[in-house]
């Protein structure tokens, strides 16, 4: 069966955005492939499900379409790996289903969304405020927090798209809730370690943005 080289991944990320270009897909990868071997999952499946697992992502159910695309380009692998692989891939996302119903699903479900959070998920989400011109700080968390409410996502399907819709906002939205999402062990391990580095960036953001520090 003919692998999916990095090189040939990286020709189909060409046009992605930074917070979602092929760096992004090469962490997703390394980890997806460290928690399966830890996990004693299919390392093969995993890494070439991370590679390919966000071919789609400018279709607004990049997920499904992903798992399509993923298809086409594994037209000479036998038919349980390419079921397996597709099944990552649209299992992937942190909010849409499918839910992940393999073990390998589950190392590229948590990769991607340990990506999300710690130095790095702190990175993108300014990264992605940036690109959308967003604001970079607006309101000290507790304040944010009480706006919001308590559905965040909701709030953040309404307001996520502003210019006032900060890293912050995220962080109150969607970060803060990842690692407790983490299907296997491995995951939730070092989920625990980025999760605290995020929060206490963001605590000093505040007192930096109030002059306190």
């Amino acid at each position: 069966m003919p692998e999916i080289t990095i090189d040939f991944a990286r020709t189909l990320y060409e046009n992605a955005d930074a917070a979602h270009a092929f760096d992004h897909v090469l962490r997703v990868m390394r980890l997806a492939v460290r928690i399966a071997e830890a996990e004693d999952a299919d390392a093969a499946i995993v890494r070439t499900a991370a590679l390919l697992h966000d071919v789609a992502d400018e279709r607004q159910d990049h997920h499904l379409a992903g798992a399509q695309r993923a298809r086409e380009l594994l037209t000479d692998a036998p038919p349980v790996f390419v079921d397996a692989v597709a099944h990552c891939i649209e299992a992937h996302r942190f909010s849409a289903p499918p839910e992940p119903a393999t073990l390998e699903a589950q190392c590229l479900n948590d990769a991607d969304k340990l990506d999300a959070i710690g130095a790095m998920g702190v990175a993108r989400a300014f990264a992605f405020a940036g690109a959308r011109g967003s604001r970079l700080w607006t309101s000290p968390l507790p304040e944010l927090k009480q706006l919001i409410g308590p559905d965040g996502r909701a709030w953040r399907r309404a307001h996520g798209g502003g210019r006032d819709y900060t890293p912050g906002h995220e962080l109150l939205c969607k970060l803060s809730g990842l690692a407790e999402s983490m299907y296997t062990p491995t995951a939730r391990q070092i989920a625990r370690d980025r999760h605290a580095f995020m929060l206490a960036f963001f605590q000093r953001l505040d007192e930096e943005a109030l002059g306190i520090k």
